[in-house]
């Protein structure tokens, strides 16, 4: 298994660190300690009661019940807790896929969904998002890719980089074409707390049974420095990946289960706010779009931190951004390191003041490309 370089890491490694205004983010604004404390009830004493002993497998009881209760619709048994997301999606995707499998993949997405499946040695159709149709999925186009050897269907809802999701109706029909295949559904679920117009989808696996869904700290409840995520996902799947967790991490430490424990019994302290801060910048972030109809070619995200706008007369941002950041300190992501060099993937979830004056130096650095 070979995997190869990841653009998107690569570009905020270079740039994350050092930026002025970094209006990149597919994350909210982060929380502290101290307002960690504050919003679970946790007390030093509690900390200092923990021992560094080892954990368990597959989560401790407790925590496995709380992202169960978290989720919705499935009972802890199904739960796993990971180092992030990635590695349950890493870890998954290694215990359920192997060399010549057929996997669908949605792109543009997050690199780890397609890559790690095509390192594996899988067969890769891709599920296109078109901007024509503002990247709404098309559930034809989806039936149109399965087989009766897809092993897989791999999609991230609400999306990254495009901020497109599924109706009720189109979430039912995607899982009636993966049963009329026998595929499973993999569900990356960063983002589901994380919608607009209508609400939150419910979880994948309570509806379909060869579902797995994926859950994540980093994005929606602004810790991704704690490296908190799980995945629900069919007990005997949930086994296989144990044999491969044992010759790598073992387990979740302790402390991050500890304080886990806290932020799911009080989820939507953290949420809340930071949906509500999220709005705000989507608000702004389409002004500034409508404002700019010259520049910029924008379909409105309807879930998410993100949206990926066509920056118009530039037929490659890399250049762009690269100026964008040198000479304005400003940060967004190159559309190419999602396959499409005419996009820029802009963030909204952070702080007012940042994106504003980010959109202003973005919009003055447009002008002065075009002339």
């Amino acid at each position: 298994m070979r995997l190869r370089s990841a653009p998107l890491e690569d570009w905020l490694r270079d740039y994350y660190f050092t930026a002025e205004i970094d209006i990149s983010s597919s994350g909210v604004h982060s929380y502290s300690m101290a307002e960690l404390r504050a919003l679970t009830g946790l007390r030093h004493a509690d900390v200092d009661r923990l021992v560094f002993d080892d954990g368990y497998s597959l989560g401790a009881p407790e925590v496995r019940a709380a992202v169960a209760r978290h989720v919705g619709g499935v009972e802890p048994d199904h739960v796993m807790t990971t180092s992030g997301s990635g590695e349950a999606i890493s870890l998954v995707l290694s215990a359920l896929l192997q060399a010549g499998d057929e996997v669908v993949v949605v792109e543009p997405g997050y690199h780890l969904l397609s890559e790690y499946a095509t390192a594996l040695g899988c067969r890769i159709s891709t599920w296109w998002l078109d901007p024509e149709r503002d990247w709404r999925p098309d559930l034809d186009e989806l039936a149109s890719l399965v087989t009766p050897r897809t092993r897989a269907i791999i999609v991230n809802f609400p999306q990254n980089p495009t901020g497109a999701t599924l109706t009720g109706t189109e979430l039912h029909r995607l899982f009636a074409i993966a049963d009329g295949v026998g595929a499973y559904v993999l569900w990356d679920g960063a983002f589901t707390d994380l919608t607009y117009d209508a609400p939150p989808l419910p979880s994948a696996p309570a509806l379909y049974d060869r579902a797995v869904g994926f859950g994540t700290f980093s994005k929606a409840f602004g810790l991704p420095g704690l490296r908190f995520g799980w995945c629900v996902a069919p007990p005997a799947l949930l086994t296989e990946c144990v044999r491969i967790r044992d010759y790598t991490t073992l387990h979740v430490s302790p402390l991050v289960e500890l304080l886990a424990l806290g932020v799911l019994d009080n989820a939507q302290a953290f949420i809340r706010p930071r949906l509500e801060q999220a709005a705000t910048g989507r608000a702004t972030l389409l002004e500034w779009a409508a404002a700019h109809p010259d520049l910029v070619s924008l379909a409105a995200p309807a879930g998410g931190v993100t949206a990926f706008p066509r920056l118009k007369g530039l037929g490659d941002t890399d250049e762009f951004c690269d100026e964008l950041f040198q000479k304005r300190g400003v940060l967004v992501i190159p559309g190419s390191c999602f396959g499409h060099p005419q996009h820029v993937r802009v963030g909204f979830g952070g702080r007012a003041e940042q994106l504003t004056e980010g959109l202003d130096r973005l919009a003055d650095a447009l002008t002065q490309a075009r002339r």
